[in-house]
């Protein structure tokens, strides 16, 4: 299983930033798909977890009506809208799959077995 995630960039406060997730060697439509974020000196932090099949969708309290998740199981890709974006946004960020999180409350990194190596973005003025 392959994760490969682009889209990181430079942005000022306030703007967008769209972020894409790409797997290879897996039935992504079964899988449950996540994105995560790591700032320097901070622990990594569950930013969404979808369940496979969309029914459950996990956001953090930092990121919720900021940000938005989307599947497409045609293309094997997930797709992180990033809205109104703030310094604290700034981080690497991961894609993560996985065969048996089931969704819920909570967003652990435990759950996710396959990772892909990030992509960084950058909030600044």
């Amino acid at each position: 299983v392959t994760v490969a995630e682009s889209g990181g960039d430079l942005v000022q406060p306030g703007g967008s930033l769209r972020l894409s997730c790409t797997t290879f060697g897996m039935g992504f439509e079964r899988y449950a798909m996540a994105w995560f974020r790591q700032a320097p000196g901070k622990e990594r932090e569950g930013v969404v977890c979808m369940s496979w099949d969309g029914e459950s969708t996990y956001y953090a309290d930092s990121v919720k009506g900021r940000f938005a998740v989307s599947k497409d199981n045609g293309k094997d890709s997930l797709t992180l809208q990033m809205n109104n974006l703030k310094p604290d946004d700034t981080a690497i960020y991961y894609c993560a799959a996985s065969g048996y999180y089931s969704g819920g409350t909570e967003c652990p990194a435990s759950d996710f077995p396959f990772w892909g190596q990030g992509t960084q973005v950058t909030i600044s003025s």
